[in-house]
């Protein structure tokens, strides 16, 4: 089959144009002469849809965010091209057009400046913010330290942390509000002119996986243990203590010899993300299995459980993610899938989602689904069923 669209293997970068049809073609190097073989990466039209499906609520929490930053919440509309730039002003321009029953524009005549604020009844939405953030908190001091306790030395570069940030959910003094709050977790520290986020303290009892909470939250593991023999089903799917759950896109087929392979990969034991990567040999399979695990893990502790490819990219180093990591999550495509929907290419984790839907959500996205929400638009209603009523804790 045909496509116009080809995905770009590259060690460093995850790079694919886009496409109408339902494949993107992988091209794999060929070892001996012979004509390369073609492997068919199959769209999620579900997931692609979740990147289209946020664009204008990105657009209008942080315009709320820019008038909240104002002096008197008021931003003179002069100065908006200073805050987003003269391309996209315009952006925001016809979002303040669009929905007035958030943003209030006056001004314009005589002596007074054309300006935008947001009206009452957004104003006492926006207000509720403030308790959001109190509940986030120790989500927020749980993640990073699970974050830090990945790392090899259990430190990661301050600037790779605020890199990193808004997809955790950290606020932007989190500095301030988290880091020297909470002395006995965190310290910051120089190391070789560079600093440094430093875990203080390690707390054996965080260093359990999203995955196996789940398990133990479903009593996986329990009715595992009861049955003599698993098969794998037609989904890719295991049940056994060392399983990821697979997610296939409606359109793969596995084989039955696919099958069996997955079995054995899925049956296979690996040691824990939280062990450090340094005592395993790069080239042993239940290491390349751990890897998986760190990939899965490091997306588990995102809010909406997706990382740009960049800023997946940036903790190469801190937690030896392996050189060629596109290939990496291709191969593993029934737990991870690229899109390079948006302004950049985003790695999902497939199985936080059902649907456009978030399975779970955290105080915050509630928190900014409930102000969207006052856009009575359609188009913007939509945006709430991308998460659920699930509250992570």
């Amino acid at each position: 089959m045909k496509t116009r669209s080809i995905l770009r293997l590259s060690s460093s970068t995850i790079s694919c144009k886009k496409s109408d049809s339902m494949f993107v073609s992988v091209r794999q190097i060929s070892t001996g002469g012979k004509r390369p073989k073609k492997k068919i990466y199959h769209r999620d039209y579900q997931l692609d849809k979740v990147m289209d499906l946020q664009k204008k609520p990105s657009l209008i929490l942080q315009l709320k965010s820019i008038i909240q930053s104002q002096n008197q919440q008021c931003l003179l509309l002069r100065d908006l091209e200073k805050e987003v730039g003269f391309v996209a002003k315009w952006n925001f321009m016809s979002i303040i057009e669009k929905y007035p029953s958030i943003f209030h524009a006056g001004g314009g005549s005589g002596k007074q400046l054309p300006f935008v604020t947001l009206t009452r009844k957004a104003e006492k939405i926006a207000s509720e913010e403030r308790e959001a953030r109190v509940l986030m908190e120790s989500i927020l001091v749980k993640n990073l330290r699970k974050l830090l306790m990945l790392s090899i030395d259990c430190r990661v570069p301050l600037e790779k942390v605020e890199f990193f940030g808004s997809e955790l959910g950290l606020p932007k003094d989190f500095k301030k509000s988290l880091i020297w709050k909470y002395p006995e977790y965190f310290s910051i520290k120089d190391v070789n002119g560079r600093a440094y986020l430093n875990l203080e303290n390690w707390d054996s009892s965080l260093a359990v996986t999203a995955r196996e909470e789940r398990f133990a939250r479903e009593g996986v593991l329990a009715s595992a243990g009861g049955l003599k023999k698993v098969r794998i089903m037609k989904d890719g799917n295991y049940l056994g203590p060392f399983a990821f759950k697979m997610c296939f896109a409606a359109g793969f087929r596995p084989n039955k010899s696919y099958l069996e392979e997955l079995q054995r990969w899925q049956k296979m034991e690996f040691p824990s993300p939280y062990l450090n990567a340094r005592r395993f040999d790069v080239a042993d399979p239940k290491a390349r299995k751990r890897v998986v695990a760190v990939l899965h893990e490091l997306l588990s502790l995102t809010m909406e459980k997706r990382m740009t490819s960049a800023q997946l990219d940036a903790f190469h180093s801190e937690y030896l993610l392996p050189s060629k990591l596109v290939l990496c999550l291709i191969k593993h495509h029934g737990i991870f899938y690229i899109t390079n929907k948006g302004a950049r290419s985003t790695v999902f984790l497939k199985e936080a989602y059902d649907g456009t839907r978030l399975v779970d959500k955290c105080p915050m996205l509630m928190f900014n689904d409930k102000f969207v929400t006052l856009s009575g638009r359609n188009e913007i209603s939509s945006f709430n069923s991308v998460n659920s009523s699930q509250v992570v804790t």
